[in-house]
């Protein structure tokens, strides 16, 4: 009997070690994942804040129109327009007022990303394809999104690029002569 319980104190610390080895890797886990929240973190807070680009590029353009909507710089967005649009807004008070009346077309209510896909530029005229994350809540387990892409039509006029197409955040009535009533 003594054997045996020799054998059970020996495999009780044999236990115990396996135990241990096991807290160690409990332990670098935790630790593992800590540090990878911390860096997810890091990185989010240090990437730079979107900004203006450069208005000599038909993306630019597209890019500022779509980030002065977003911001609510409306004068800024208007001045991207092309005045030679059938319907153009003669002032920014209409122009305001086609967004508003038009909201649907401009989801400024959703939670959305835009980002400039591509660009096919012919001398004067560009078209460029636009990217757009829509995330909206997918009831108690999260949430869920979905990409879509649209195109802008742009011209050079006197030198500037300017947007005289849009399948989106774009009035379908500044296309018609009788623009927004």
């Amino acid at each position: 009997m003594n054997t045996s319980a020799s054998e059970n104190i020996n495999n009780a610390e044999e236990v115990g070690g396996d135990n241990k080895s096991s807290n160690r890797l409990l332990i670098a886990i935790v630790i593992g994942a800590v540090v990878l929240v911390v860096i997810a973190i890091g990185v989010t807070l240090l990437q730079p804040e979107p900004d203006y680009l450069p208005e000599d590029t038909p993306e630019g353009v597209a890019h500022n129109y779509l980030f002065a909507l977003e911001k609510g710089e409306y004068q800024r967005a208007y001045s991207y327009l092309s005045p030679n649009l059938p319907g153009y807004p003669l002032s920014l008070e209409i122009f305001t007022e086609s967004i508003e009346d038009n909201s649907y077309r401009f989801r400024l209510d959703r939670d959305t990303t835009l980002r400039v896909d591509s660009v096919d530029s012919d001398g004067d005229k560009a078209s460029v394809t636009i990217i757009e994350n829509i995330f909206y809540s997918g009831g108690i387990l999260g949430s869920n999104e979905y990409s879509d892409s649209f195109k802008m039509k742009l011209q050079l006029e006197d030198g500037e690029w300017k947007i005289s197409e849009s399948d989106g955040y774009f009035a379908i009535c500044w296309e018609r002569k009788e623009g927004c009533q």
